[in-house]
């Protein structure tokens, strides 16, 4: 229907209505089979469709999108809070890759100052050995002279007891802190090594931002939060299979959506439950991610669980357990003989 053709139509309409018609819309909408209804009201049977309101000169004045399904709206709300992750996470390495290059020149840069950090902290290290010796040789003279009281049957002097109890804490808070400073000497040399692989890849000759944009997304976001990178649609396809058994595994709840774009589990019911969701998302046209999410119920014990090491070592997995299955899949594959 053209436009002249339109006009006539709804003008036509509104003089036969007279003024009733003013009190009402005039909607326009496309049904599933692609025909173009004019109507002053929409049939329940039509509601679903995205409709458009019309003046008197048939243009449109207001637009009402197609009704969303639960799962469409659960998928909707999903990508928004893993886009707005991703973008933290790449603009906070963004902010680690400028420091980094600003404060070190060249890699042996980084190595003399690694090996001075370990030789400050081994320093440390030995500070706090030296007084856990201390107080353990101080704990002994203690015992003795206790001992001593105890040979000539006295009572042994109460100050004496203190003394013994304020050296075994002293003891034991030096312990924890040689074992504090293991661990600390290890998580800085991790870091710093990762620093320096980056570094090394920063101050690769002929990159461009864009590529360390887009290499630094898939890298951190795949660990951080559970992120595959598909390397086409077909291998979507299949990763996509793959996700659903992820979710069915390591879920606690049964799965309560299933489209090609969102595959979900039952909210937690109780503080332990974990429900997991994978969200299919187009990066490009021929290019698409699968993001993993995590739910815990909305109390202090379910965010301690969703914020704590089960529910990271399953974010951490999920990109490695699609690969591995990837990889039977592609063993199983007979592939035809050149002959």
């Amino acid at each position: 229907m053209n436009l002249p053709t339109l006009l006539t139509l709804i003008a036509l309409i509104f003089t036969l209505s007279g003024e009733q018609v003013h009190a009402k819309k005039m909607y326009r909408w496309v049904d599933e089979k692609g025909n173009v209804f004019y109507s002053g009201q929409v049939p329940p049977d039509q509601v679903k469709h995205r409709r458009e309101s019309l003046n008197e000169n048939a243009r449109v004045i207001d637009v009402l999108e197609k009704h969303k399904t639960k799962a469409q709206r659960e998928l909707e709300k999903r990508l928004i809070v893993l886009r707005r992750q991703q973008e933290k996470i790449i603009a906070r390495q963004r902010t680690q890759d400028k420091v980094l290059l600003a404060t070190y020149r060249t890699l042996n840069d980084m190595r003399l100052t690694l090996k001075s950090k370990m030789m400050s902290l081994d320093g440390k290290k030995r500070v706090i050995q030296g007084n856990l010796e201390r107080f353990e040789q101080q704990l002994l003279q203690q015992q003795k002279r206790a001992a001593q009281f105890e040979r000539d049957g006295r009572k042994v002097p109460k100050p004496l007891l203190d003394n013994i109890t304020s050296t075994k804490s002293q003891i034991e808070i030096s312990m924890a802190e040689v074992v504090k400073q293991i661990s600390n000497k290890k998580l800085v040399k991790e870091n710093f090594e990762k620093d320096m692989v980056r570094f090394a890849y920063l101050t690769q000759p002929n990159i461009t931002s864009k590529l360390l944009s887009l290499k630094t997304a898939e890298n951190i976001a795949e660990n951080e939060l559970g992120l595959f990178i598909c390397k086409s649609l077909v291998q979507c396809d299949r990763a996509w299979g793959i996700a659903k058994q992820f979710v069915l595994d390591f879920s606690s709840s049964v799965l309560d959506i299933e489209t090609d774009r969102l595959i979900m589990s039952q909210a937690p019911y109780t503080d332990n439950d974990l429900s997991l969701s994978v969200s299919k998302m187009d990066v490009t046209k021929t290019k698409q991610q699968l993001f993993l999410d995590i739910r815990c119920r909305r109390s202090s014990v379910g965010s301690e669980l969703c914020n704590g090491g089960k529910a990271k070592k399953i974010r951490h997995s999920f990109s490695d357990y699609i690969k591995s299955a990837l990889a039977i899949d592609l063993k199983e594959v007979d592939i035809p003989s050149a002959e």
